[in-house]
């Protein structure tokens, strides 16, 4: 099957949905599947096609860490993907390139299939002033719908995310596939011993350190600063806490200034944005996951971090509990007070029950490689070749 597949950020942005994208491309190309990305490039002023890649000319949003925004509508980027002759498109972004791809799935008269990765409404106060906020987010919703209501199928990661299609007023059925991990790359076994004591002495980590983590972006809707306030009451009874972030973004400076007011200079340590394939020995370093975040769909930080081996202690959320199973891979706490019963309760295991939670939060995420994820996804692209094929018959026979 040919597939192309749209999303606004591909090669100079790192985050859920561009990782989530790349396995899915890996996974559908070993399963003899032929993959087109198209995607938008800051910079450029012409289409430039390599590598299986289509880069198109947009604008550098630098509010929202230099995302490209690309026009939705361009004849030159209609030619090559009509010369591409793709059977299905797959759109990954709501915006320009999203739409780009909606619109020239009904030029070549293909279906499309659109899969929602984000809590929009969390994000709104990216792009809107405080006071348009609302009228803000009522105009998303009815832009959301209308882009599900013209898609064959509707893929989403997880439960929450059928749950906010639905709140946008979308009726028609969701397929949940949740999102993959490259379960060779975040692999424990995978990192040397070496490597990971040259990173602990660099991060000037000891021994008996009690290390945890948080990957994401540093924006207001990763509650990062509730992550460092709860951090702050651990600490107070355990001073070998250290707390290891990863990532960057707008609130990364008063995120720091959070943590000095805090006086968590020896216990939280911002090591900024670290390139994807590098990840794997600082998750070696860690005992556990930790996020206060709840804005997550299906988070795929937290399923490198359960392949690594990394119980999650992640804060309840209503609509999105079944990524964590008790004592499985991880905890869920409401509250700081929560959080310290679990994890010096965890801290208090012995090393063989330590071991035991390891391995079985490993095993928890190794149905969501990249090959379970594009066998998922190639169901839905042959139910939506089925539905478009009788709805064109339809057509004809109406018209006879």
């Amino acid at each position: 099957m040919k597939v192309a597949i749209f999303l606004e950020a591909y090669l100079t942005f790192t985050n859920g949905v561009r990782t989530h994208v790349e396995t899915l491309k890996a996974g559908l190309e070993k399963l003899g599947n032929e993959v087109l990305i198209v995607c938008a490039l800051p910079g450029i002023k012409k289409h430039i096609l390599k590598d299986g890649v289509l880069c198109c000319p947009s604008i550098g949003l630098k509010k929202m860490y230099n995302y490209g925004m690309a026009g939705p509508i361009n004849f030159r980027r209609f030619k090559y993907i009509k010369d591409f002759k793709p059977d299905v498109i797959h759109i990954h972004t709501e915006f320009g390139i999203g739409f780009s791809g909606a619109s020239i799935a009904r030029l070549l008269r293909i279906p499309y299939i659109y899969t929602m990765h984000t809590m929009y409404d969390d994000y709104i106060y990216y792009v809107a002033p405080k006071k348009l906020i609302n009228i803000a987010k009522k105009t998303a919703h009815f832009y959301f719908r209308l882009l599900a209501k013209k898609a064959t199928c509707i893929i989403g990661p997880s439960f929450k995310a059928e749950n906010f299609l639905k709140v946008c007023g979308v009726k028609k059925n969701i397929d949940i596939i949740p999102n993959s991990v490259e379960l060779s790359l975040f692999n424990e076994c995978s990192v040397s011993s070496q490597k990971k004591q040259a990173l602990k002495e660099k991060l000037l980590l000891n021994e008996d350190d009690v290390v945890a983590c948080f990957c994401g972006r540093l924006g207001k809707e990763k509650s990062v600063d509730v992550l460092l306030k709860n951090w702050s009451e651990l600490v107070k009874e355990r001073a070998n806490y250290k707390l290891l972030i990863f990532g960057d973004g707008p609130c990364m400076g008063e995120l720091k200034s959070l943590a000095t007011h805090l006086n968590l200079s020896r216990n939280v340590i911002f090591l900024g944005k670290i390139p994807h394939k590098e990840l794997p020995p600082y998750y070696c370093l860690c005992q556990f996951y930790i996020t206060a975040s709840l804005s997550e769909v299906h988070s795929i930080s937290m399923l490198e971090a359960m392949s690594t081996g990394l119980p999650i202690f992640n804060i309840y959320d209503e609509l999105n509990n079944v990524q964590i199973k008790e004592g499985v891979n991880g905890f869920i706490y409401k509250n700081v007070f929560d959080l310290k019963r679990l994890i010096y309760s965890f801290e208090s295991m012995n090393e063989e029950q330590k071991k035991a939670l390891r391995k079985s939060t490993r095993e928890s995420v190794l149905k969501y490689g990249e090959e379970d994820l594009a066998r998922k996804v190639l169901i839905v692209y042959e139910k939506a070749l089925d539905i478009y094929s009788k709805k064109r018959q339809a057509k004809k026979r109406a018209n006879i």
